[in-house]
């Protein structure tokens, strides 16, 4: 029998990352302790601002073999742009870590929950259900380029996009088995090779070829202007959308926010063909986050949402094969946040969502309710 023991490194980071992530740390115990499995949190107080103040640096020097050690990463979120450039946070932790552990898929779903008004008109619960399959490591955000004659009216700045096939095949191949293990059986392929000359056909030309392979598979392809248009028009004509990393970021961000809140979207950054396992040196984790950010506009009110750091444990946990459990996960979250259109929440409910609670009141509903299935 599998030995159903994980380990998990917790990282809250900044903000709002820190008062949400013990929501998610009750909700996975109570999972684990209705359906048989064993949990192990490791904590960890860098990739943060708040250590990088103290250090210099965003991560010790043995943060990889800590990190390796683990089944999978619970990351809060990072950034005090008051105290830290963004570009200085995000490049020394979560960008680290896609980039050293080959988390080259961001899998990000988008439904239209009970219970949260989509701010599109007449949309009900389950008309917005679609995942968005996002290329994560190369792309557009390549680190390639620089600047010269700086501060002179010849400085000149340039930053590579960086194609590979491999890159761009194993995110479209991973974007098809999707769409195979999905009732619509339909891609949606975001590009703009009418304006991007160079990058843009050579990922349609894979798309095409790979598509040859799934013959079972409606494909379609927008360019990116006018599928964000689509995206706000006719949401629910999508199933799986896959997308360059500049694309698939915008498409991630655009995809939740038709679905009522961005609070409660939740992300997996993947490593589908990670070898090994942790301890090994060669073992590439894979990290889970909400969507949302640090929020330094509302950290320390106590109002953050904990529904999307409580959907990605529950990605989590369905990645290392607890389906049963991350099944109940997700459907205690939905009987939640279902409840308040029946009148019964109104004091449990975050602000975003038009309700009077806090983090703590709707952490414990989703934790009470969970506990509560059979």
């Amino acid at each position: 029998m599998q030995n159903r023991k994980y380990t998990i490194a917790v990282v809250p980071g900044d903000g709002i990352g820190v008062e949400v992530m013990p929501s998610a740390l009750r909700c996975l115990e109570v999972a684990s302790h209705q359906f048989g499995f064993t949990l192990e949190f490791r904590h960890f107080d860098w990739a943060s601002c708040t250590y990088y103040n103290k250090h210099g640096s965003m991560l010790p020097k043995d943060w990889k073999p800590l990190l390796q050690a683990c089944d999978a990463i619970l990351f809060g979120a990072v950034g005090d742009p008051a105290t830290v450039p963004d570009h200085i946070s995000l490049w020394g932790s979560i960008l680290t870590f896609r980039r050293e552990f080959d988390q080259y898929i961001n899998l990000r779903p988008c439904r239209l929950m009970p219970g949260v008004p989509s701010p599109l008109a007449g949309r009900e619960p389950g008309s917005i259900d679609f995942i968005t399959v996002r290329e994560n490591t190369e792309g557009e955000y390549s680190s390639i380029g620089g600047k010269i004659f700086e501060g002179t009216e010849r400085e000149t700045v340039i930053q590579n996009t960086v194609f590979t096939r491999i890159g761009v095949d194993r995110v479209i191949r991973y974007a098809f088995e999707q769409a195979r293990g999905r009732k619509a059986k339909k891609l949606t392929s975001a590009t703009k090779s009418n304006g991007i000359s160079i990058t843009m056909p050579y990922w349609d030309e894979r798309v095409a070829e790979i598509a040859k392979e799934y013959p079972d598979i409606e494909v379609e392809k927008y360019h990116i202007d006018i599928l964000c248009a689509h995206f706000v028009q006719r949401p629910h004509t999508f199933d799986v959308v896959v997308g360059s990393n500049l694309f698939g970021d915008i498409l991630s961000d655009l995809g939740p926010a038709c679905t009522g809140t961005i609070g409660i979207a939740p992300s997996a950054n993947l490593n589908p063909t990670a070898k090994g396992g942790k301890g090994d040196k060669e073992w590439m984790p894979s990290l889970f986050e909400p969507v949302h950010g640090s929020a330094p506009d509302i950290a320390g009110k106590g109002t953050a949402n904990p529904v999307g750091m409580i959907w990605a444990a529950q990605m989590m946990i369905e990645h290392l094969g607890e389906k049963q459990a991350a099944d109940a996960m997700l459907h205690a979250i939905e009987k939640v946040l279902g409840a308040e259109k029946a009148g019964g929440l109104s004091n449990v409910l975050t602000p975003d969502m038009g309700g009077k609670g806090d983090t703590e009141s709707l952490g414990k509903a989703v934790e009470n309710e969970l506990a509560n299935i059979k």
